[in-house]
């Protein structure tokens, strides 16, 4: 052209701008002989185009300074970027200079200005521009819905919804996706139905993918299909975000196999992490992990949330050393893990009570610098409580004292109570009540199992009452068997008898249980009887109370007595639960039975066991041959106590640990009398901590005493 003018040059500008290639459109700006508001306009909305707005808006600020007046197009345009990047303080400014240039009465830029305070969520402003708007559209009613949605506004959202003339998709849109973004699914599909019975609107992507997120959170499986016969009746293109929703609808509701079939017909492309989690999920929860495992397998770019969820799936399946090693690659080659995959991790660890892998994972989370987090916290003060070390557990909490909530009070009040500190757990539970913290019933069955640990029986009645007075919480059976417990340890049988025959709720399993094994201690027997009855009725193959009631008669020397529970035991096939104990050293588990011979340093440990033995009677230990339930002569029950499962997993730990290392046993049955006496010799005599965690507590044994002063 030999003769080009402003016209010209702007013409090609704009021909650059819409097609997004911002630095080509750069270069001819720069070369502009002469820049009007079109070639400024020209230049915000090609920013905006490629989303770089924070530009957009330099250079309405430049255009200014270059003292060329801005146009209804130019402000339209630089508010929109300010509303996409939520910058409410440059919207602010921009405003003024509307007010200032004369363009506060057009319609499109009063729109904008709405938009963008709407978008930037300041409520106030938003409204007062709605109101000085002398004719509103479409677009300035749905700018006030979105904002009020937006806040959880929802009934003045529905009010302003109702006020319209006219609906648009996006004013059906935005209370349809607002109710389904603040959980009221419910509403969310209603308004979808009367959509379809009032407007002759069709429903777009955005209408449909939150109508299925809405029946995928209500567990609406019907509805869904019927949403899915309609995108299947109008073909319906299901790419994307529809189709995403379609495979989570079916995951959650309950259709894995219509969900899998969906995801092979659809381009994994398309899909996003969230509807690959949702199948993950949905076959995780029907206890089928191979094909979310292949599932997660196939995927080539996983974030921490699909991470976090094959990881959940294993711990919830009960395969934890696979829930570990897949831990391990994550860390070696995937994304960082987040607090609730480290969360999930420490569960596992707790599960398992291996203090080693647990301090591992607290390393992990220092190092993704989690370990703060309040779910990371409260997991690390359960597991350092599991694994035996209370002390670390203390620390944990100790360190968010800023940001404790209802569970990490609880975790640790359940830590101490464990650890038989009922006395700390009692006071705790004071603190947190003094700091206005309200409990919950987990929190009380901590605080009911702290005085269970320490015969605070005045105690725990109280706490009983408050637990109902106070704090509305009605009792459960766990609340119920902790005052039977209570009452059991302390010798009074009638009370607990009166207790449970008086419960709010219908006895169960653990409630009867308590009391038999009460019976046991205190040996009842004709109230081990009634016990017993009412066990086997509700769980006849219950082998608990088989065992008991026989070890009730053995203890009372009915020999003839048990031997028939026995027999009555061995003719319904019942199997009584076996004995062991294990001890971790260097990430390996040793497990021992009652007179184990199957160890490889079998005759190592015998031997010291017998060297051990020896010596603790010299300081005064006395066989407590009582604890062998059978009718057999002095020295078999001897035989037989010297080899009992947590005494020979102690042998082979002092075998095979440095000296003054503390020991950590576990065992899956109540620890008998003759052991906890036995052990209390032997912390002495070996100077060494032994930590016995057995089926009901913890037992710390340092310098020839145990933790629970001998209440247990």
């Amino acid at each position: 052209m030999p003769v080009r003018d402003t016209s010209s040059w702007n013409t090609l500008l704009a021909g650059y701008s819409r097609k997004g290639a911002i630095n080509e459109a750069r270069s001819i700006f720069k070369e502009l002989p002469y820049r009007d508001s079109v070639s400024w306009t020209t230049m915000i909305v090609g920013y905006n185009f490629v989303g770089r707005f924070q530009v957009a808006i330099q250079m309405f600020v430049e255009m200014v300074a270059s003292d060329i007046l801005p146009t209804q197009y130019t402000f339209t345009s630089v508010l929109a970027s300010c509303a996409a990047i939520r910058a409410l303080h440059e919207g602010r400014k921009v405003h003024s200079f509307v007010v200032k240039f004369g363009f506060s009465s057009y319609v499109s830029v009063e729109n904008s200005l709405l938009n963008m305070y709407a978008k930037s969520g300041d409520a106030n402003a938003a409204q007062i521009v709605f109101d000085r708007i002398a004719v509103k559209n479409t677009s300035s009613w749905n700018s006030l819905i979105s904002l009020y949605m937006q806040t959880g506004q929802v009934d003045l959202a529905l009010a302003q919804f109702e006020q319209m003339n006219e609906h648009d998709i996006v004013s059906w849109n935005s209370m349809v996706t607002g109710y389904n973004q603040h959980s009221f699914d419910v509403l969310a599909l209603n308004m979808f139905s009367k959509m379809l019975k009032e407007s002759s609107l069709e429903p777009d992507r955005y209408t449909l993918a939150s109508a299925l997120s809405a029946c995928a959170n209500l567990g609406e499986l019907n509805v869904g299909k019927q949403i899915h016969a309609h995108l299947i009746r109008t073909e319906f293109d299901t790419s994307g975000a529809v189709g995403n929703s379609l495979i989570c609808m079916y995951s959650r509701c309950g259709g894995i196999d219509i969900a899998r079939k969906i995801l092979e017909e659809t381009r994994e492309s398309s899909l996003n992490v969230i509807a690959f989690t949702a199948l993950l999920d949905g076959y995780i929860k029907l206890g089928d992990i191979s094909p979310a495992r292949k599932i997660f397998d196939s995927l080539k770019d996983r974030d921490v949330v699909v991470w976090t969820a094959m990881i959940v799936g294993y711990v919830q399946n009960g395969l934890n050393d696979d829930a570990m090693e897949i831990f391990r690659v994550m860390v070696k080659e995937g994304p960082d893990p987040n607090n609730y995959t480290i969360a999930a991790m420490l569960s596992v660890c707790s599960s398992v009570a291996s203090l080693n892998h647990g301090k591992q994972i607290h390393s992990a989370a220092i190092k993704a610098g989690e370990a703060l987090s309040v779910s990371v916290s409260n997991a690390l003060i359960t597991m350092y409580a599991k694994a035996g070390n209370i002390s670390c557990a203390r620390r944990v909490f100790d360190l968010i004292h800023l940001n404790r909530d209802t569970v990490s009070w609880t975790s640790m009040i359940l830590a101490l109570a464990q650890h038989g500190l009922g006395a700390e757990a009692i006071q705790l539970f004071e603190n947190m009540l003094a700091l206005g913290m309200r409990p919950d019933h987990i929190t009380y069955v901590g605080v009911l199992t702290a005085c269970t640990h320490v015969g605070l029986v005045a105690q725990g009645r109280n706490y009983y009452k408050m637990m109902k007075e106070i704090h509305g919480i009605e009792p459960t059976s766990s609340h119920c068997a902790c005052m039977i417990d209570l009452f059991g340890r302390a010798g009074l049988l009638e009370e607990a008898q009166d207790f449970i025959e008086n419960m709010p709720i219908e006895p169960d399993v653990i409630a009867w249980g308590s009391l038999l094994a009460s019976c046991r201690v205190h040996k009842k027997v004709e109230l081990a009887k009634v016990a017993a009855d009412r066990l086997l009725s509700i769980d006849p193959e219950n082998s608990g109370a088989y065992s008991a009631l026989a070890n009730v008669y053995s203890a009372c020397g009915k020999w003839d007595e048990a031997a028939k529970i026995r027999k009555s035991m061995k003719d319904r096939q019942v199997k009584k639960e076996q004995g062991f104990s294990w001890i971790q050293i260097k990430n390996v588990t040793h497990v021992f039975g009652v007179e184990d011979r199957l160890h490889l340093q079998r005759d190592a440990i015998y031997k010291t066991m017998e060297k051990i033995w020896e010596d603790i009677k010299k300081m005064g230990f006395i066989p407590d041959t009582e604890s062998v339930l059978h009718d057999l002569d002095y020295e078999v029950k001897e035989q037989i106590l010297r080899h009992h499962s947590e005494k020979l997993a102690i042998a082979f730990g002092l075998i095979n640990t440095p000296e003054n290392t503390t020991l950590r046993i576990m065992k899956n049955l109540r620890v008998c009398n003759d052991c906890h006496t036995a052990i209390k010799f032997i912390s002495e005599l070996a100077g060494r901590e032994i930590i016995v965690r057995d089926a009901t507590r913890f037992h710390h044994f340092k310098e020839g005493l145990c933790s629970c002063r001998d209440y247990w």
